[in-house]
């Protein structure tokens, strides 16, 4: 029989992020396909984590984090989610969101369980679901608001359908849910006895008057909840990995365990850093994010506009989808190297956010990016 590669193996594929990311070094270009956030980590976060080093937090915590960033994460979730997490029962640190949300799907879904994503997806949760041996299906969100029609979400359920993922605000959309439309979520998944897994990595990240609100702060779908979240995009450490996850205990504790398995903790001092960002920036912090990526958002969006490149301007998070069907390639693969090619700036076919051919005339670009480099990118976009 010989030795081969597992059967999940075949499903999984090296993200476009990622690809699109290569091909942009290779030319020098500007990066605008991964989310890196090249911003300034803040001085709390940075001083807390090296005073964590000189105290000694260099070995193992206990498989769900510090007390002291369970305790700071709870905290922050009833100031601004509205949500009461006992720390030590329901909040599981892991190694970042996507981290959480592998131990989260491992724990509570069984190989076959259907799960539902909506469309635009990101490509991470249908890769997460797959290399979980669940199966993914799809709910289109259409433009320019990425609205949804419930009657969608019953022509998608089945009986093997186990659970929903909800982006918010999403990636690649910049789609921030408002209330109603949890509130179809909430009503769907009670009706036909789902999880809900929330994706709340941008929730900082809303602009134009908008609020984030959590599904996890609807007290009727409290217990089918599992809230994801961390502060890789907040502080600007996407490279430390610490994401954590918000449950009931009976669903957190085989999380937490599945976590121990795999990643046996989060980096120590690392977790104390961020405890430290949370205990110590004020709401001036997250106001002065949201002005400073609502400024960068609209300066990428007029030059999109001015190539003819339209976006659709992001309700939350720091993405930017833009339509370029008149960009030369069949598919939008070709025309985002066809972008590279011409103007040095990377994107992400929006193919890889679609399973349906709608993708193939949308690119995704990042604004997560220095105002140099920001600047260098449209300056690059304005030679279409």
């Amino acid at each position: 029989m010989g030795l081969s590669l597992s059967d999940r193996t075949a499903h999984i594929t090296q993200a476009e992020i990622r690809v699109m990311t290569i091909e942009c070094e290779k030319v020098g270009g500007v990066n605008l396909a991964q989310g890196v956030c090249d911003l300034g980590v803040p001085r709390e976060v940075m001083e807390g984590t090296t005073d964590a080093i000189a105290r000694g937090y260099n070995s193992y915590t206990r498989y769900d984090g510090l007390p002291e960033l369970r305790e700071a994460i709870s905290g922050k979730l009833l100031c601004f989610n509205g949500i009461h997490a006992d720390p030590s029962t329901e909040v599981i640190v892991s190694a970042g969101s996507t981290g959480s949300f592998y131990c989260a799907c491992l724990a509570l879904l069984n190989p076959g369980d259907e799960v539902i994503l909506f469309e635009p997806f990101y490509g991470y949760h249908v890769n997460t679901l797959l290399a979980a041996n669940a199966v993914p299906r799809y709910v289109k969100m259409r433009s320019p608001d990425w609205r949804f029609d419930p009657a969608d979400l019953e022509r998608a359920v089945t009986p093997r359908t186990k659970g929903i993922v909800v982006c918010t605000p999403g990636n690649p959309s910049g789609k921030v849910y408002d209330t109603q439309e949890l509130r179809w979520v909430a009503d769907f998944a009670t009706k036909h006895d789902l999880f809900i897994f929330t994706d709340e990595i941008y929730e900082y990240f809303v602009y134009d008057d908008r609020a984030h609100v959590s599904p996890l702060a609807l007290d009727d779908i409290r217990d089918r909840t599992v809230m994801i979240s961390g502060y890789s995009k907040t502080y600007s450490i996407t490279g430390w990995r610490i994401g954590y996850s918000v449950s009931q205990a009976k669903w957190a504790d085989a999380i937490g365990h599945v976590n121990d398995l795999i990643y046996v903790c989060a980096p120590a001092p690392l977790q104390m850093g961020v405890a430290a960002g949370i205990g110590r920036l004020g709401p001036e912090y997250y106001a002065s994010l949201r002005e400073e990526f609502r400024r960068k958002r609209d300066l990428l969006c007029a030059a999109l506009k001015d190539v003819g490149l339209t976006p659709t301007v992001s309700q939350g998070a720091y993405y930017v989808l833009a339509d370029v069907s008149h960009l030369p390639g069949a598919d939008s693969k070709q025309k985002a190297m066809h972008l590279l090619a011409v103007t040095g700036v990377a994107s992400v076919p929006g193919s890889a956010f679609y399973v349906s051919e709608t993708g193939d005339n949308l690119v995704r670009f990042c604004f997560a990016k220095k105002d140099a480099e920001l600047e260098d990118a449209c300056y690059r976009l304005r030679r279409l």
